[in-house]
């Protein structure tokens, strides 16, 4: 066996196992708490749980186990992510423990869990789970994405700018951006889900036609944009027609389910802000 089949066989190994491992961590240290776990606030607003908690510290043990490699994880400090960052020269597993918690807490069934393991620098594998809807989407660099056992592909035929249906972060978007996409969108209909990493696998699937954010965190976009990726879908940045540009910890994200939607959606993403 070559170096490059014997290179590919690990990665096609270890997919198989982080499906499993992720799973095995949803079904153990997520769903047993769905509506009845504690809440609290991190330094930044936002909500973490005891089973976000868990359920890093469970990833992290079952993911070393498969390749001992440094783990960058949402719910670890600042400090703790760069000093991962800079030890995974060699590789590193990017983890969201449990993207959307502010849907878990409040009984809205919208949530993941998300791995990529990542080499100098971008994703070569992505896993992110639904384990409401029991949804694998997974993906290899060079080898497809995939929900389950169906492989994701572009529609055959892209939808308009104006008849296409988006899904807009507003968060982070600049104030004339944000008015300018409530008074004159340029699609048709406007969703959000509150989850990123499902949003991306939503739009890898064609469940939506355009994306757009105005910062997401490496463990939002590192295994999803991948998933777009292998599917055949398209992504850039405010700034850069190349996604992985620019600031890794916070990325913003224009993005296409048909590639060819992606130069009138960027342009005029561009052209407002």
């Amino acid at each position: 066996m070559s170096a490059v089949h014997a290179e590919l066989a690990l990665e096609v190994s270890a997919r198989s196992q982080v499906c499993d491992a992720v799973r095995y961590v949803a079904a153990r240290e997520i769903m047993p708490h769905f509506l009845k776990v504690a809440r609290h606030r991190k330094a930044d607003g936002s909500l973490c749980t005891e089973a976000d908690l868990a359920a890093q510290d469970a990833l992290t043990m079952a993911l070393r186990s498969i390749e001992a490699l440094p783990v960058v994880g949402e719910e670890m400090t600042e400090a703790e992510q760069c000093a991962q960052w800079n030890a995974g020269s060699a590789g590193l597993w990017c983890i969201d423990p449990l993207d959307g918690t502010s849907n878990f807490v409040n009984g809205l069934p919208l949530f993941s869990v998300s791995v990529a393991l990542m080499r100098g620098g971008l994703p070569v594998l992505g896993v992110i789970y639904d384990p409401v809807a029991d949804e694998m989407f997974h993906a290899e660099s060079g080898q497809g994405a995939w929900l389950g056992t169906r492989r994701l592909t572009v529609n055959d035929k892209p939808p308009r700018l104006r008849s296409a249906i988006a899904n807009v972060d507003f968060k982070r978007l600049s104030p004339r951006l944000s008015a300018e996409l409530v008074s004159a969108p340029p699609y048709v209909s406007q969703r959000n889900l509150g989850s990123g990493t499902l949003e991306w696998c939503y739009l890898a699937a064609g469940r939506f036609d355009l994306c757009l954010h105005g910062g997401q965190k490496l463990w939002d976009y590192a295994a999803g944009s991948l998933i777009l990726a292998e599917a055949g879908g398209r992504a850039c940045t405010l700034d850069s027609d190349l996604f992985f540009s620019g600031d890794l910890w916070k990325r913003p994200v224009i993005a296409s389910h048909h590639p060819e939607l992606l130069g009138p959606w960027r342009d005029w993403v561009r052209s407002h802000r």
